[in-house]
């Protein structure tokens, strides 16, 4: 008769709950350079750590700074591109906007010459108007007195407007020179001032103080 013999697996120390290994994340370029710049920072201390304890970074490290350099790399010529997009982006905008408001003079020139060639042909044929399909010339009288000039050198300088722009130093000795009526009607007729760089700088220069203003050498992106 066959003695059965049970048999059972050898009985372990008990570790306690093993802890899983995350796999490392990739950087991706969904990640801000603010967010790899901060990454980078605590990959910084891992490896100043590593070094320390065991003379070098491990190859995890090594090889997560490879991943986030490459990274940075490619961040950084997105937003090259991107800055050159733009800005050929803007300049064309400019251009067109330039290139429409000369058409929109032109434009406006034609329209006048028509309207006075419409309002000749009316005038020499005595009628009051032309009706067509859709719209109707017609000759109507302006509801105000109108002033034609046929020599602009010709009229008086008390009939005309002056618009000057000075510099606030001459305009300082101006105001000083001509008596208190003059100097408020002057002074009424300012509509708008703005600071002069180089002036403030000229006279920071000279050590002169400026209320409201200061001289600083400041930084710009330079996209090479």
């Amino acid at each position: 008769m066959a003695t059965a013999v049970a048999l059972s697996a050898p009985v372990l120390p008990f570790a306690g709950p093993q802890e899983e290994l995350k796999p490392v994340a990739v950087p991706t370029q969904d990640q801000s350079l603010l967010e790899i710049d901060r990454e980078m920072d605590s990959l910084f201390d891992r490896i100043q750590d590593e070094l320390e304890e065991n003379g070098e970074p491990s190859q995890e490290s090594k090889e997560r700074f490879q991943q986030l350099c490459d990274v940075f790399g490619d961040k950084v010529d997105r937003i090259g591109r991107f800055i050159r997009v733009m800005e050929a982006r803007a300049a064309y905008c400019k251009a067109e906007a330039s290139r429409l408001a000369t058409r929109g003079r032109v434009a406006d020139t034609k329209v006048e010459q028509t309207k006075a060639f419409i309002l000749y042909f009316l005038q020499t044929r005595e009628v009051t108007k032309m009706e067509g399909k859709q719209f109707t010339l017609r000759c109507q009288k302006n509801s105000q007195d109108s002033v034609r000039i046929s020599d602009p050198t010709l009229i008086p300088l008390h009939l005309k407007r002056v618009e000057a722009r000075f510099d606030g130093a001459l305009w300082a000795q101006i105001i000083a020179a001509v008596p208190n009526e003059t100097r408020a009607l002057l002074v009424a007729g300012v509509q708008d001032t703005s600071p002069v760089a180089d002036a403030i700088k000229q006279a920071i220069a000279r050590k002169e103080e400026v209320a409201g203003a200061s001289v600083t050498r400041g930084y710009h992106v330079r996209v090479a």
